[in-house]
């Protein structure tokens, strides 16, 4: 994936760097092609939207009731990797400038995920280890995903989601096969999304409740 390849950074070291470096483009009248997508000057109204919708996504009841996702803070954090995941899939595409906003996307995520570590307790010294696994099982998300997509193979999607999001518990199997249809089909909606929706901080997926209704009323 060409986006969010550097990985998570300490918010503390990645935000200030970005900020000064938009500030020096600004000081020097060259400001960044990018920005010419975005609402505002500088682009955080549209991450922020970006990055909500992903979470909104992700806390879709129909996940947690319907396909049986864990209601914990492991299950929220698999449906946030995978609709991530499907936003990065579709900028993977674009050319370098518009796969910049994957990167801030990301930004955002690992900024979140740091605060989140923090409120529920995590020292200053565990965080960056915490955040290390993050960026790993990110990483490994998406290779799973990605490959599979890649390929048109539905049945390693299938297994990809059955061992990331079910714990490769054997009796989701019919759950695990709707989230990849789900997967597909909004991979496949996206790649039809022109950037400048993205752009504009929106991002419109499939309903997921109709891809579990098919699979069990399947024969």
């Amino acid at each position: 994936m060409a986006a969010a390849r550097r990985g998570c950074q300490q918010p503390s070291r990645a935000l200030p760097r970005r900020k000064a470096i938009v500030a020096r483009e600004r000081r020097e009248g060259d400001r960044p092609m990018i920005l010419r997508f975005f609402r505002r000057d500088d682009g955080r109204e549209t991450i922020q939207r970006l990055y909500g919708a992903i979470v909104a996504h992700s806390r879709d009841p129909s996940f947690y009731t319907a396909y049986g996702v864990p209601d914990t803070i492991e299950g929220r954090f698999e449906m946030i990797l995978v609709h991530a995941f499907l936003l990065f899939h579709r900028l993977k595409s674009e050319g370098e400038e518009q796969r910049a906003l994957g990167q801030r996307v990301f930004d955002a995520f690992c900024v979140d995920m740091d605060a989140n570590l923090r409120e529920m307790g995590v020292s200053d010294v565990a965080v960056p280890k915490r955040m290390k696994k993050v960026a790993e099982s990110f990483y490994g998300r998406v290779g799973a995903y990605d490959g599979a997509l890649d390929r048109d193979d539905a049945q390693a999607l299938t297994e990809g989601v059955l061992r990331n999001v079910f714990s490769s518990d054997s009796a989701r199997g019919a759950e695990a096969r709707a989230m990849a249809a789900y997967i597909r089909e909004a991979a496949r909606s996206l790649a039809a999304l022109p950037f400048a929706t993205l752009a504009a901080g929106e991002f419109p997926l499939p309903a997921p409740a109709g891809f579990i209704s098919e699979e069990r009323s399947a024969p």
